[in-house]
């Protein structure tokens, strides 16, 4: 490790079957649940579908956390319990604080299903701050063209939540949270913005952290305070991913994320007696699993 290393941790992702396509995840991970509010990370394709298969994500809810999906390639349809039916393209922003409760579907358009597609893009969840929590849900959605785009020195950058390089992104989170894609060319260099804690993300290529190298799909948490530099060693696609530190613990059970296990009992139960709101026009749902 070189002495200038700000990294404090390497997460390799576990893979996850979701049955159309599987997932890398990084986190959860049992030696860290978390960096900032950002506590599930998931790195999902590049995955082909075929004409006549596609995404199938079945109705299925959450609690206490926001949902954010970014997509690099190809297009998934977001259906709620509020009524809201979006897709979502490369660029854009489905922002979706559960609060309380909500019910979502993750699936294709017919035209998308009948062509097939190349999808590419992360998942991830953030927790909410404990006076969030019980919030009603919500939804946003914000076209590519609304994320704010910078060039610093041939360095292509797009501020997608939080503020950084002299921009800051439209969406409103509930706490200080950093989400940033930087596209790299091998040599070029970026800046690793202020945060209270933060993580690298590498989706695609190499890159070296303050000279310490890191492969494809590995989450690089930094240590508290890190400064310096990250620099591309092959061409490469990066998420700066962070934020504030949550006010509290978390614990997360399947969809659910609570300070509170009596919350998430009662969320389970809930959703075992379909007492949750469903998504118009939709009666297909993931059920409760056994554990």
């Amino acid at each position: 490790m070189p002495s200038n290393s700000v990294v404090d941790l390497l997460i390799e992702p576990k893979t996850r079957d979701l049955g159309e396509f599987t997932v890398r995840r990084s986190l959860p991970d049992k030696r860290r649940q978390r960096v900032g509010p950002f506590i599930f990370f998931d790195h999902m394709g590049p995955a082909e579908f075929q004409p006549g298969t596609g995404v199938n994500v079945r109705a299925h809810p959450h609690i206490g956390l926001a949902t954010i999906t970014y997509l690099f390639e190809g297009e998934i349809l977001h259906r709620d319990s509020l009524g809201y039916v979006q897709p979502i393209q490369p660029g854009a922003v489905n922002w979706m604080t559960a609060g309380k409760g909500i019910v979502h579907s993750e699936k294709v358009t017919d035209a998308v299903l009948a062509s097939g597609q190349r999808l590419h893009g992360l998942q991830t969840w953030v927790a909410l701050p404990l006076a969030a929590e019980e919030v009603e849900p919500t939804f946003q959605h914000y076209p590519a063209g609304d994320i704010p785009a910078v060039s610093i020195e041939g360095v292509d950058i797009r501020v997608v939540l939080g503020s950084a390089f002299g921009v800051s992104s439209p969406v409103a989170t509930q706490s200080e949270t950093l989400y940033v894609e930087v596209i790299l060319e091998p040599g070029q260099s970026v800046a690793i913005p202020e945060a209270e804690e933060l993580a690298v993300y590498v989706v695609e290529g190499s890159v070296a952290i303050n000279q310490e190298l890191v492969d494809a799909g590995v989450l690089a948490v930094l240590e508290d305070g890190a400064s310096g530099t990250v620099t591309a060693a092959t061409q490469a696609r990066i998420m700066f991913a962070g934020g504030d530190a949550l006010d509290g613990e978390r614990i997360i059970w399947w969809n659910f994320v609570s300070s509170s296990r009596e919350r998430l009992e009662q969320a389970k139960e809930d959703w075992r007696e379909q007492r949750f709101d469903a998504v118009p026009g939709e009666t297909d749902f993931i059920p409760l699993p056994d554990r």
